[in-house]
């Protein structure tokens, strides 16, 4: 009786995960100065993309918190009436008894034609001294006030001086540098179509009505009684109400009833706007610029390890057919390239997070800031970086998959 000779049956190429993942840190730590190289994109794009939603998100927070505080306080009353203006004398008291109000003044543009404005008599119209382009506003005291003015030299006239319609001016930045008047030592006067008016204050600032900074600014009965009252349709005149943080709503609807009991249609109050529209508009504008360019980094990052991958394929060709002749399969061969490439692109997305959280840092301590960072956009920074990883190193790992023993040993 005769036994046939059973064939050997070979036995079978397996590559386990362990194994793979051994190899690809074995590749790596091979060549470090090339695995740190590679990763440099990688680590710019990540790191750029963490940092600007960082940036964005504090920033915008910022702006929020500023707009809110100053807008959530403030109430505007417009004149809608026909003719001359529409706001009593004691607007100012009127208002100021209101619960929730801090400070409340009335302020518009004085309508003047063609004048000619100097901080000397004689100023000729059309000349080099001629200011004629400033702007001139009539405002009560409580206007000042409640536009919360700081004053770099001097004062600000107050209401005896509109009580008693002194021709005294306060002027804004910009008019005193144009008028060449900085100090007051020598009780400098500014000349409207040649009326003196002394200057008692100069303004470095404001929170509100930052029109006042271009302009020259004259108590509001000097203006009631020297020159025209402004034309409703064209110019009104305003009030500009500080309330407390939460009265600025009931403010609103109370202070037409205050003012014009008689004609409450004669002015028409505006409440604090939504500022959630503007952060969101910041936030969207800001997010979509600075992504674009973190965008472009991680491009940027992926062709660099694409290329390096694809240097190490050629130059590890030997390596490769060596592996191929032991039984290594091609997705053995392609597996070990492509996990190479994606845990480059981890180590790139880890540090390129923890970079970009350092730069939000320290730009929000420099400046003071509040901290917001959204756990939803920095945690998955990391597998975005291993993410571009695998896809820049698809195309050399397919590339050594596809190299035959015999001709990678004959190289």
């Amino acid at each position: 009786m005769r036994f046939r000779r059973r064939r050997a049956i070979p036995e079978r190429s397996v590559f386990h995960l362990p194994d793979l993942l051994a190899e690809a840190i074995a590749g790596i730590l091979q060549r470090p100065a090339r695995s740190v190289l590679t990763t440099l994109g990688t680590i710019l794009g990540v790191g750029a993309f963490v940092a600007v939603l960082g940036l964005t998100s504090t920033a915008t927070g910022q702006i929020g918190k500023h707009f809110d505080a100053l807008a959530e306080t403030t109430v505007t009353v417009t004149d809608a009436g026909e003719s001359g203006v529409s706001f009593p004398r004691d607007a100012d008291q009127r208002i100021n008894r209101l619960n929730g109000v801090v400070a409340s003044g009335v302020y518009w543009n004085v309508p003047l034609r063609r004048p000619v404005i100097g901080s000397a008599p004689g100023v000729r119209a059309g000349s080099r001294a001629d200011a004629a382009d400033l702007p001139v506003y009539a405002a009560s005291a409580g206007a000042l006030e409640a536009a919360n003015a700081t004053v770099r030299t001097g004062r600000l006239f107050d209401a005896f001086h509109d009580g008693r319609a002194e021709q005294v001016v306060v002027l804004g930045p910009a008019a005193a540098g144009r008028l060449n008047i900085h100090q007051l030592s020598g009780r400098p006067a500014v000349f409207i179509d040649g009326r003196p008016f002394t200057v008692v204050g100069i303004i470095s600032d404001t929170e509100r009505l930052p029109e006042l900074l271009l302009g020259i600014v004259l108590p509001r009965a000097t203006a009631q009684e020297l020159y025209p009252a402004p034309d409703p349709a064209v110019n009104p005149a305003k009030m500009v109400i500080e309330t407390r943080l939460g009265a600025a709503q009931l403010i609103a609807r109370q202070a037409p009833v205050a003012l014009r009991p008689d004609g409450v249609s004669l002015l028409r109050a505006v409440p604090p706007p939504d500022p959630r529209s503007l952060r969101d508009d910041v936030d969207t504008e800001l997010s979509g610029l600075f992504l674009a360019l973190a965008g472009i980094c991680l491009v940027i990052g992926a062709v660099s390890i694409t290329n390096t991958t694809l240097v190490a394929v050629m130059e590890r060709v030997g390596e490769i057919g060596l592996r191929r002749a032991l039984g290594a399969r091609p997705r053995h061969v392609a597996g070990q390239f492509l996990t190479e490439s994606t845990v480059l692109g981890a180590l790139g997305g880890l540090t390129g997070t923890a970079l970009g959280v350092a730069v939000v840092l320290a730009v929000a301590l420099a400046r003071e800031w509040t901290v917001i960072l959204d756990p939803v956009t920095v945690l998955p920074a990391p597998v975005i970086g291993a993410l571009t990883g695998m896809l820049a190193g698809l195309y050399p790992a397919l590339r050594a998959a596809r190299t035959e023993p015999s001709e990678a040993l004959r190289r």
